[in-house]
């Protein structure tokens, strides 16, 4: 399978934008969709690229994200896995969501409000340029049944992030338009029935298996894990046992052997890569999500607290061992969630406790015992920054991945669906459905894989803890948490006893509507409770 080139940066470029408000549409060239069929398949790269950036043009903290900065911090930082990290004061828009005393004007909410709609605009653009396109009827329904699914995923986001949201599902015909439809919220069981689920079921019926497309491209067995996981929120345990039964029968996937590997280019479209952001290189530079890698790389002091120590890293491009901005620190109670001898924390955490030697790296990298200002980073963000070419201090080190200096655009992967997960998923079904023993089969799976040993959980009760302890561990810091506690009905008791004291039931579950979108919509779009 060739890799398909989803980082076409002119077509990002040309499909971006909506600077106004999410409404506007950008031109979109010389040529149209009936006499060009490059147009329609640009298109279809665009709204890939809306996954790594909805707007290249703008800075890591622009006005614009979908996998970036912002949707790092309301999915980990909010959650009871990680902690603002940096110095106090550092970026008091995180802060606020980290410690849930956020409003409605927070930006970073904002900027994923106007992402995640450049992203839906990209699809539907996509869609209508399809249907009038000259391309064979199966690439027409082909690329469709793709932009459908990318288009469920953002909307399933944007449900799990703000409940009801303004349902857009064409494209309006100039910047502004009459229809008050798409200033107005529709409820959150309108998004799933009007096109999460019917968007997927469209691409399940119409996507090929993994082993018959390009990498990158959006699978049948990605459809079916997205519906899974849809149907597991909404305790549709029927269809979300059927849908990862016909994912494992597949043979399309299998869990690797080594967990530590995923997170690592080596791991790029493993086995076990279900659905991926795929990142690479434009132009001889570094393209992937603005600033997830150096957002959440280790940080040192720089005398802001702790005593400053410079560090020495020779081979990499950091004379100052400096690796990120420190933020997205995973917690002490994440630390705790291990079990003894459960292999995913070493893997998941960078760990500096004050009594252990400095800690290095897969690729040699030296994190220094408490020099930075973090006792704990996230080491599923690590990217390795080995150059080619000799450093700064000129010394020469074998490249372990791809990285051409570009330390904010670094070519990370990002895994939005593993079939660990689906794994997990189907427990969760199985043992909702009351067939325990094959809920177990399925955990116990996930639990050999990382080192341990079969589950003790027999009862029907004490399983679904069980489940939701595995999710935990296993997917720790992949933006899930805080949503899976929602969804469980604990986010108020979890968040409350990890320390984020702040957390108000019947609030804080979701995201503030933006302010400035209310303002846009002449007050038309409502804002949530309790903001």
């Amino acid at each position: 399978m060739k890799k398909i080139l989803i980082y076409s940066f002119a077509a990002c470029l040309v499909l971006a934008g909506c600077k106004k408000s999410f409404l506007n549409v950008p031109l979109q060239g010389q040529g149209t969709a009936s006499d060009d069929p490059n147009v329609a398949q640009d298109e279809v790269i665009g709204a890939y690229n809306a996954l790594i950036c909805p707007d290249p043009t703008e800075p890591e903290f622009g006005n614009y994200d979908i996998h970036g900065i912002y949707f790092t911090t309301v999915t980990n930082i909010m959650s009871d896995d990680a902690d603002k990290g940096s110095y106090n004061g550092d970026q008091p828009l995180a802060e606020d969501i980290d410690n849930f005393t956020i409003n409605s004007n927070n930006t970073y909410v904002w900027g994923l409000w106007r992402g995640y709609y450049v992203g839906v605009k990209n699809c539907n653009i996509a869609i209508q340029s399809l249907a009038q396109s000259a391309l064979s009827p199966l690439i027409i329904t082909t690329r469709t049944a793709e932009m459908r699914f990318i288009r469920a995923y953002l909307y399933f986001n944007m449900v799990r992030m703000w409940g009801a949201v303004p349902l857009v599902l064409t494209v309006p015909s100039g910047p502004h338009t009459t229809d008050t439809n798409f200033y107005r919220r529709s409820p959150a069981t309108a998004i799933y029935n009007q096109v999460i689920i019917p968007d997927l079921q469209f691409a399940v019926a119409n996507l090929p298996l993994r082993s018959a497309t390009d990498v990158g491209r959006a699978t049948k067995g990605a459809a079916e894990t997205l519906l899974a996981k849809v149907d597991m929120y909404l305790q549709n345990w029927m269809e979300a046992d059927s849908l990862t039964n016909d994912v494992i029968n597949s043979g399309q996937y299998q869990l690797m052997p080594d967990y530590s590997i995923l997170w690592r280019q080596a791991g790029d479209n493993s086995a076990e890569s279900v659905f991926e952001v795929e990142t690479g290189i434009y132009g001889n530079a570094d393209y992937g999500i603005p600033g997830y890698v150096e957002y959440q790389g280790a940080r040192q002091d720089n005398g802001m607290g702790t005593p400053f120590t410079p560090w020495y890293n020779p081979g990499f491009d950091q004379p100052s061992g400096d690796d990120g901005y420190g933020f997205d620190d995973p917690s002490t109670s994440l630390q705790a969630a291990y079990e003894p001898g459960d292999l995913r924390q070493a893997a998941t955490i960078i760990n500096l406790p004050a009594s252990s030697p400095p800690d290095t790296l897969f690729d040699g990298f030296i994190v220094p015992t408490m020099a930075g200002l973090s006792a704990r980073y996230n080491y599923k963000a690590y990217h390795s920054e080995i150059m080619p070419a000799p450093g700064s201090l000129g010394v020469i080190l074998p490249q372990i991945e791809v990285f051409d200096g570009n330390r904010s655009n670094c070519q990370k992967n990002l895994h939005i669906l593993r079939y660990a997960e689906v794994l997990l998923i189907k427990a969760e079904a199985d043992n909702a459905l009351g067939n325990t023993g094959s809920a177990i089969a399925m955990l116990n799976q996930v639990r050999a894989r990382a080192g341990l040993g079969p589950t003790t959980a027999s009862s029907q009760t004490a399983l679904q803890a069980a489940i939701w302890q595995e999710r935990h561990v296993e997917l720790a810091m992949e933006h899930d948490r805080f949503w899976d506690l929602v969804r469980q009905g604990r986010a108020a008791q979890v968040m409350i006893a990890s320390g984020k004291t702040n957390f108000v039931a019947g609030v804080n579950e979701l995201l503030p509507v933006p302010a400035a979108e209310i303002a846009v919509s002449g007050g038309s779009l409502t804002q949530n409770p309790g903001y």
